[in-house]
């Protein structure tokens, strides 16, 4: 018989991080594990990893629906994740990993056999003007060709300051800037800003007004001098016609897709086919899974074949994370096939069923 257990965990910051929405110290998740009670010790590990302030699950229901999902893969009958994005991202991570022999491998591809490797973007946090300065500096140094910075926390002339000091040193064929607001601007100001940040040739802004409003992000997307990406905006569109409205009455320039926060693997994908329908460009971002996520997560990536640069995580953001075959050189996430997760590690985790 099939058993299902999950672990809360709590993902402590290295350092403060620090967005539009606030200050984050420590960040909840969960982890799945599904195996055969005659072999508990060999299972399938995925991550729920619930998003505070985005994920649409994130209250008191989010652990009902994961001991509602125990029992129901106990008893063998289906769970309705369509309203609880982050869970059924981390069900489909530990079938796909017990599905393919409990090795960490969720995709066996060129990636996976160390063959091929993810370009991403070096993200830069929100902080003062020097330690921005000095974070973005230091992924340039470190080799990355296109910069996500996040906007809107810090005083606005500062940030103009920054993006203008990048494009005196490197233009756009050199270095690439992708800006995300997380929603920071307002119906007052918006187009004033886009039109600010116009002269630094920027690449795309993600989510420049908070989510929700659909009618001036329609004229957002229709007169901004700037492309703009779609990110909260996808949370919470959990049918198929959901999607399709906003895609066809919004028109965005690129959506960024968390798998996390729009229902896994399979709930990304619906929005890639949509997308790609209306030549509408994509990429991925990871939502501050630990590494047990981001290998699955990057696993998954490396097998869409999109040349974008991805806005994958590296691991590196939490003191307790846990040990991942998945490594950085220069902008290349790569994977070592020699290296595996090392599943004792989640033995003292407090799995509940």
């Amino acid at each position: 018989m099939m058993r299902l257990q999950f672990a809360p965990y709590v993902l402590k910051f290295k350092q403060p991080a620090g967005t539009s929405r606030g200050v984050m110290l420590e960040k909840i998740t969960a982890f799945l594990r599904i195996f055969d009670e005659n072999n508990p010790d060999h299972f399938g590990i995925g991550e729920a990893a619930i998003f505070e302030g985005l994920s649409p699950e994130a209250d008191e229901r989010y652990f009902y629906k994961m001991v509602e999902l125990v029992t129901n893969v106990k008893l063998g009958i289906p769970t309705d994740l369509s309203h609880f994005p982050s869970i059924q991202a981390g069900f489909e991570q530990a079938i796909l990993d017990y599905s393919s022999g409990c090795r960490g491998i969720y995709f066996d591809s060129p990636f996976t056999r160390g063959e091929k490797s993810i370009t991403i973007n070096g993200l830069v946090w929100m902080g003062d003007f020097q330690e921005m300065m000095s974070r973005l500096e230091s992924k340039l140094e470190d080799g990355f060709k296109c910069i996500k910075i996040k906007i809107g926390a810090i005083d606005w002339i500062k940030e103009l300051d920054l993006l203008r000091a990048i494009r005196q040193r490197y233009d756009e064929n050199v270095v690439e800037i992708r800006v995300d607001a997380n929603g920071a601007f307002s119906e007052e100001n918006v187009m004033q800003k886009l039109d600010q940040l116009a002269p630094f040739r920027i690449h795309s802004i993600e989510q420049p007004i908070r989510q929700g409003q659909p009618d001036l992000l329609r004229k957002v997307c229709e007169d901004s001098p700037i492309p703009i990406a779609l990110d909260e905006e996808l949370i919470g569109k959990f049918t198929m016609d959901d999607k399709i409205r906003l895609l066809n009455d919004v028109t965005p320039h690129y959506l960024v897709l968390k798998p996390s926060l729009i229902g896994g693997f399979s709930g990304a994908e619906e929005w890639i086919s949509l997308a790609t329908e209306r030549k509408i460009g994509w990429w991925v971002t990871s939502a501050l899974e630990s590494n047990i996520g981001l290998n699955a997560l990057a696993q998954w990536v490396a097998t869409l074949d999109n040349k974008l640069p991805q806005g994958l995580g590296t691991g590196g953001l939490f003191t307790n994370n846990f040990f991942s075959p998945i490594y950085l050189e220069q902008d290349q996430l790569k994977y070592n096939p020699y290296q595996s997760l090392d599943r004792s590690q989640l033995a003292d985790l407090d799995w509940r069923d």
